[in-house]
């Protein structure tokens, strides 16, 4: 069963990648954003609505930069990591991967200074984010996207034009379909004024993708309350909106801790008369809740779609790669690099991992159904029914057994195929002195590929004749072994209750039992000759021959192809190096999502 820490987990090492490359949705269109396919909760809120209070409440610890104007000017990718009791609560940028952040008055330091970075002292924003990772036994798995707050008018020191490029930021996150948007208004306000509604009305009419959420509810005048719009008759969504009570000024102040704030939250509508029969479902904790298992559903039911995307997505590099010219080059040095490259450990996990995993998985249990065991004996016998042990009826449920063998024999061959490709291709292209030279990649790519082609096909052959070789000699002392049914001379009716037994469905069920014996028998000498066969005919042969094939192949050219071929173009080598990291992400992203997949 996938977990909802390994999903949103799985969401937060892709949009990290994704930040790297900068791909963090709109902007550039040269090529499609996986950023903007991934589900995430975007937190949108007008200036003093208490969206710095939420955020703050939800992790439970003050590292959020306070003060006057727009605080917020670059978004802030929130990522929370649930941790188990007791260990310590740290934080990591992704700028700074290397270093842990225990003080949090630190945290918000550097997020003001990461912003200054790119924006400069002055009041403008950015559409780059900051990547935060939070580690904590008080948080839930959640991934949060705060915004700058929405505003209605420019102050001192920032452009006129600061409203529009507000929204603009907003809106280019929260109009997308994987976007949850969480609209954080103030309850002391008219809901109907409310500039994160009125946006999410806006983009998201049907309410699907909002959750509301109301704060200040204790700063609001006395004998009136919000439980209009907490119970949906205000503004309805089809989501339950949920009420928050933020630190007051006066707690900020005095550094109130906030896990002693979430317990004031608790009592406070614990015991409120107006809000006391909604108090399970009020308060930051509740939220923080929802919300994870919320982005967890969403994940879930978005990871085929982002699937597609990212196959879609590698199938078009690819393509334009091989337009380009693959970033391979020859070089002295490829056979050593492919050994020493961390290919030797995938190519073992085909051997330890996935041959067992397809052995086991072979329909045996069918092909030796009582039915089939019945079926088979009885064709084999024809009209001359066994005296003694049906031997042709075990001949035939014996070789159509090991015909299941040639799937993962052949499989194999292709999974190390394949990582022998990516080696090599990886490998090459690491040579810096031919990176230069496209043309002449795409020609020693090509090379590459019909080596390695070659390898796929002798390997094929190969364990394919290993098979048909267990099929062409069955080991008989195997069946010597075995408890023979022989009358026992002289006595006609132990005779009489032998032939009998023949026919019984005791006896079909040994004649099963006794070649599944011996198909594992067969399975496991296979499990230990496939892969001596797949490393003789392709890993020895990519280490010893590859390299003398491809300066075979190159060395025929004429001194003028030879010339053209060393021709580079700037423009091009740009373009092949950002479809390479491209490339490089999505397939990623797929190993990401496929190790998430095998613990469903």
């Amino acid at each position: 069963m996938t977990t909802m820490e390994s999903l949103i987990g799985l969401v937060n090492r892709i949009q990290r990648a994704c930040t790297s490359l900068g791909d963090y949705g709109g902007g550039d269109n040269t090529f499609s954003s996986l950023w903007e396919a991934l589900p995430s909760v975007a937190v949108v809120g007008g200036q003093s609505s208490g969206k710095s209070s939420v955020l703050e409440s939800i992790v439970g610890r003050d590292f959020l930069p306070r003060g006057s104007g727009i605080v917020t000017r670059r978004p802030l990718v929130l990522q929370l990591h649930k941790t188990d009791d007791g260990s310590q609560e740290y934080a990591e940028f992704l700028h700074l991967p290397k270093r842990r952040f225990t003080d949090f008055a630190m945290v918000r330091k550097e997020i003001q200074d990461e912003t200054d970075r790119i924006t400069g002292r002055t009041k403008q924003i950015s559409p780059v984010p900051i990547h935060l990772s939070i580690y904590s036994p008080n948080v839930v798995n959640l991934t949060l996207i705060d915004l700058p707050g929405l505003t209605k008018v420019a102050v001192e020191g920032q452009p006129e034009s600061i409203v529009e490029d507000i929204e603009g930021m907003v809106r280019t996150y929260v109009e997308k379909p994987n976007c949850i948007i969480l609209a954080i208004s103030p309850a002391n306000q008219d809901i109907a004024t409310s500039d994160a509604i009125k946006l999410a009305r806006e983009v998201d009419p049907s309410g699907d993708r909002t959750f509301g959420v109301l704060t200040k509810l204790d700063l609001m005048d006395k004998g009136t309350n919000a439980l209009d719009v907490l119970e949906g008759r205000s503004y309805r969504l089809q989501h339950p909106w949920v009420g928050i009570v933020n630190r007051s000024q006066a707690d900020i102040n005095k550094n109130v801790d906030m896990i002693v704030a979430r317990r004031k939250e608790r009592e406070y509508f614990a015991t409120s008369p107006d809000y006391g029969h909604l108090s399970s479902k009020m308060g930051s904790e509740y939220l923080a809740k929802l919300l994870s298992k919320h982005l967890e559903t969403v994940i879930r039911a978005r990871i085929p779609s982002i699937t597609s995307l990212i196959n879609k997505s590698i199938d078009e590099l690819e393509s334009e790669m091989d337009h380009l010219g693959r970033p391979v080059a020859v070089d002295a040095g490829v056979s050593g690099v492919i050994l020493k490259r961390p290919g030797g450990d995938r190519i073992y996990g085909v051997f330890d991992n996935q041959l067992p995993a397809a052995l086991r998985k072979l329909p045996f249990d069918r092909h030796l159904s009582l039915q089939s065991v019945k079926k088979v004996v009885s064709e084999a016998d024809g009209y001359q029914p066994h005296l003694i042990a049906p031997e042709q009826g075990y001949r035939r449920l014996i070789e159509g057994a090991l015909n299941y063998f040639r799937g993962p024999a052949e499989a194999s061959v292709d999974a190390v195929h394949f990582v022998l490709k990516e080696l090599v291709r990886k490998s090459i292209g690491e040579t810096q002195e031919l990176k230069r030279f496209p043309t002449l990649q795409a020609e020693i790519a090509a090379a590459a590929n019909e080596a390695l082609e070659r390898f796929r096909e002798d390997g094929k052959k190969t364990v394919v004749r290993l098979v048909d070789m267990e099929s062409s000699y069955l080991t008989v002392d195997f069946f010597r072994r075995l408890p023979q049914e022989v009358e026992k001379a002289g006595n006609p009716a132990a005779a009489t209750a032998s032939t009998t037994d023949r026919y019984s469905e005791g006896h079909f069920r040994r004649i099963g039992s006794n070649v599944s014996s011996y198909v594992g028998m067969v399975s496991e000498t296979l499990r230990n000759t496939i892969p001596k066969a797949v490393v003789h005919c392709q890993v020895r042969e990519a280490k010893q021959s590859l390299l003398n094939y491809f300066y075979t192949q190159i060395g025929k050219k004429e001194g003028k192809q030879l010339s053209q071929l060393l021709d580079e173009d700037p423009a091009l080598m740009e373009r092949r190096l950002q479809c390479a990291k491209r490339l490089e992400l999505y397939k990623a992203a797929r190993d990401e999502i496929d190790s998430v997949s095998w613990a469903r």
